[in-house]
């Protein structure tokens, strides 16, 4: 099979930049995961911001944001990562290199602009029918990520 992209979803807040969890494919196909403890400064008096994580669960199962970015540096240094949600993900990847003043060693790009051939709309459709059929959940980045590499499975197998 060709090269596994690499695929990155991040789990944000209501304010859409708080990062709360993190996954991405590693190039063997396996999928890592974590929650992210949030760095103090990212807090305010609004806990509601944390999808129904408590703070406690963040601390205490998370990892620190630094540790986070050594991971993904470890996994994806220079490369571009492939997200359904470019937007909020590159806001809170901003967020978590921005805290300790560390220039983003990756780009995202949308996924979809793997597969050229395809009419537009069709890889969203793809999408959000293979979460059904899955029985995953959007949003959740551990399933984001898991959708995105059954999808490009599917996709590369129908390339000529």
């Amino acid at each position: 099979m060709a090269e596994i992209p690499g695929f990155i979803a991040v789990e944000t807040g209501d304010d859409g930049e708080l990062p709360l969890a993190i996954a991405w494919v590693l190039p063997d196909g396996r999928i890592k995961h974590t929650l992210i403890q949030p760095d103090e400064d990212w807090l305010d008096e609004e806990m509601n911001a944390l999808n129904g994580y408590s703070l406690e669960e963040l601390t205490s199962l998370g990892v620190s944001p630094l540790d986070v970015i050594r991971e993904l540096e470890s996994d994806h240094f220079n490369a571009t990562l492939f997200t359904a949600g470019i937007y909020d993900d590159e806001a809170a990847l901003s967020r978590l290199f921005d805290t300790y003043g560390i220039d983003p060693f990756v780009e995202l790009a949308p996924a979809d602009s793997l597969y050229p051939d395809l009419p537009s709309g069709e890889w969203t459709r793809a999408r959000g029918e293979l979460f059904g059929e899955l029985g995953l959940e959007p949003l959740r980045p551990e399933h984001e990520v898991e959708v995105m590499l059954h999808l490009h499975q599917r996709l590369a197998l129908d390339q000529p």
